[in-house]
């Protein structure tokens, strides 16, 4: 279960690159699993998730600005492999399964970030326009993370 978990918010940070890191450490952070053994338990100390959730918010906006890069150049998807594997390592660490954990969110992010381009193109050309897909990606991604990271406790 753990596995599938690392996975489905590595989907969500190839949607949102800082959404599931940060939805993560509020869930660290908060006591909803335990990472506080591995070597990820930064991700539940006290400033972490407001880190995250400002840089998370940061992106939130940006991703609305037209200058703002694919989601599939290689700076943009390296840091959404990143934080999958920092993200999935984080929800496999509470379960012993950091190295499993790991891999699912790289994989995840790969997915995601595929899939998610793929979608919200399809999104935008039945809206006609890009910001009410890129708002519904938002929505999909910020609820994903908070009900992947609530099931993992």
């Amino acid at each position: 279960m753990f596995l599938l978990l690392a996975l489905l918010i590595g989907v969500i940070s190839g949607l949102r690159a800082m959404t599931a890191p940060a939805a993560v450490a509020w869930g660290a952070a908060l006591g909803w699993f335990d990472a506080s053994q591995t070597p990820l338990a930064f991700m539940g100390y006290r400033w972490t998730p407001w880190i995250f959730t400002l840089l998370a918010v940061v992106e939130l906006v940006t991703d609305q600005l037209p200058s703002t890069p694919s989601r599939k150049v290689p700076v943009q998807f390296a840091a959404r492999i990143v934080t999958g594997a920092l993200a999935g390592a984080t929800i496999g660490a509470a379960s012993s399964l950091l190295f499993g954990g790991l891999i699912a969110g790289v994989i995840g992010a790969v997915v995601g970030t595929y899939g998610g381009a793929a979608l919200r193109a399809r999104l935008a050309a039945a809206f006609g326009k890009d910001l009410p897909a890129a708002l519904v990606e938002d929505a999909v991604a910020v609820v994903g993370a908070l009900l992947i990271v609530g099931a993992v406790s």
